[in-house]
C-alpha cells in the first residue's frame, strides 16, 4: 500500500471507474429477494417443527437461518444506501419490510450508518455507527470505573458474545435522543409492526415461547458474525485514523476499511459485504456488484488491507488508538507500565 494519503487517488480519478457498477436492477434485487427471503422463513419453520423432534436439531437448523438473517440484513443495508433495487420508493418500503424481520428500525439505522460513512477513520468524529473505540490517552485519563467498563465492552464474549442480544433485542427498540422526527417514527413504526410479526408467528408457532425457542439462537448467531464483519472490517492492523483538518475520505476507505475474504459460501450469505473498501468508496454500488468492481481495476486490489478469514482472530486483541505511535492500533497489554 501507498505510505501517505496524498498518494493516494482523488475521488475525481476514481469516479469513473465506480460508475460502471452504481446502477442498480430490478432482476438481481428480486432474485435476492427470492433466495434470501423464502429460504430464511423456510428454515424458522423447519425449526419449529423440529422443536417436536430434539431442541438439538434446531440449533443445527440455527446456523444456515443465521446465515440467512445475515444476508437479509445485507439487502436492508443497501435499501439504506437507495443501491438494491432503482426505485427510491421501492428501497424504503423493502427496507422498512426487512427491518422488521432483523429487528431493525430502518431509517434509525440507515441515518447512523451513514454518518458512519462520512466520520469512518475520524478521530473527532468518532461515536455514531461505529464500535467505540478510544485513543490510549483518552483510555488513561479515565476513572478506573471507566477503564473496567472499557475493558469489559471490548472483551470478546460481551462484544460478540452478549452485544447482539443486547443490539437487536433491546437497543433497537428506543430512538436516538440526538435524530430527526423521522427516525424516532421508524423506531416507533417498526416497535409496532414487531408487535403483529411476533405475534404472528408466535400464533403459528404455537406459543411465545416457542417463538422465543426459534428465533433466540438465529439472532445470537446471525448478530455475532455480523458484529464480527462491522468489527474487522475497521479494526486491523494498519487501520486508517486521523484527526479532522488530516482526514481523507479516500483514505478512510481503502484504508480505513478492510477486504475481508471469505470463503465462498460466507461470502455469499454476508452479501459480498467483505469487499468493504469498494463499499465504502461508493455506497451506491449494489451488494450484487461489489466484487465485479473490486476485480475490474488493480488499484481496489492493491491499495487495500486484505485480511485472510483466520487471520482476523490475532485482530481482536487490538482495542486503542496508539495518536503516539502513529495511530496504530494496540493492546491493553502494549501500554501497561
Amino acid at each position: 500500500m501507498a505510505d501517505s494519503p496524498s498518494a493516494l487517488p482523488t475521488m475525481k480519478e476514481l469516479n469513473p471507474l465506480l460508475a460502471p457498477y452504481q446502477t442498480p436492477a430490478w432482476k438481481p434485487a428480486i432474485w435476492q429477494m427470492i433466495n434470501t427471503i423464502l429460504p430464511y422463513f423456510a428454515l424458522l419453520t423447519a425449526m419449529f417443527f423440529s422443536l417436536r423432534v430434539s431442541y438439538w436439531l434446531t440449533l443445527i437448523l440455527a446456523i444456515p437461518a443465521a446465515g440467512f438473517l445475515i444476508r437479509t440484513f445485507i439487502l436492508f443495508h443497501d435499501c439504506g444506501h437507495n443501491s438494491f433495487t432503482p426505485s427510491r420508493k421501492a428501497n424504503k418500503g423493502i427496507g422498512f419490510f426487512l427491518g422488521v424481520i432483523t429487528l431493525t428500525p430502518s431509517e434509525q439505522w440507515w441515518k447512523s450508518h451513514a454518518i458512519h460513512h462520512a466520520t469512518s477513520g475520524n478521530l473527532d468524529k468518532r461515536g455514531i455507527g461505529d464500535v467505540t473505540t478510544l485513543t490510549v490517552e483518552e483510555y488513561r485519563s479515565k476513572h478506573w470505573v471507566e477503564k473496567v467498563a472499557y475493558q469489559l465492552f471490548r472483551f470478546p464474549f460481551i462484544m460478540f458474545g452478549l452485544g447482539p442480544l443486547w443490539m437487536f433485542f433491546i437497543h433497537h427498540r428506543f430512538a436516538t435522543p440526538r435524530f430527526s422526527r423521522k427516525e424516532t417514527l421508524s423506531v416507533i413504526w417498526t416497535n409496532v409492526a414487531l408487535v403483529f410479526y411476533i405475534g404472528g408467528l408466535s400464533l403459528l408457532f404455537g406459543s411465545f415461547w416457542n417463538f422465543l425457542l426459534v428465533q433466540l439462537p438465529v439472532f445470537w448467531l446471525g448478530g455475532m458474525f455480523g458484529i464480527w464483519l462491522f468489527y474487522i472490517q475497521h479494526q486491523f492492523e494498519g487501520v486508517y485514523w486521523a484527526r479532522d483538518p488530516e482526514w481523507n475520505y479516500v483514505a478512510s476507505a481503502l484504508r480505513g476499511a478492510s477486504f475481508y475474504r471469505l470463503p465462498r459460501v460466507l461470502q455469499w450469505f454476508s452479501g459480498n459485504i467483505g469487499f468493504h473498501h469498494i463499499h465504502h468508496l461508493s455506497p451506491r454500488i449494489p451488494n450484487y456488484r461489489l466484487e465485479a468492481c473490486y476485480a475490474s481495476n488493480p488499484i481496489f486490489q492493491q491499495e487495500v488491507k486484505e485480511i485472510g478469514f483466520l487471520e482476523a482472530l490475532r485482530m481482536v486483541r487490538l482495542q486503542l488508538i496508539d495518536e503516539a505511535n502513529n495511530n496504530r492500533m494496540v493492546a491493553f497489554q502494549d501500554i501497561l507500565g
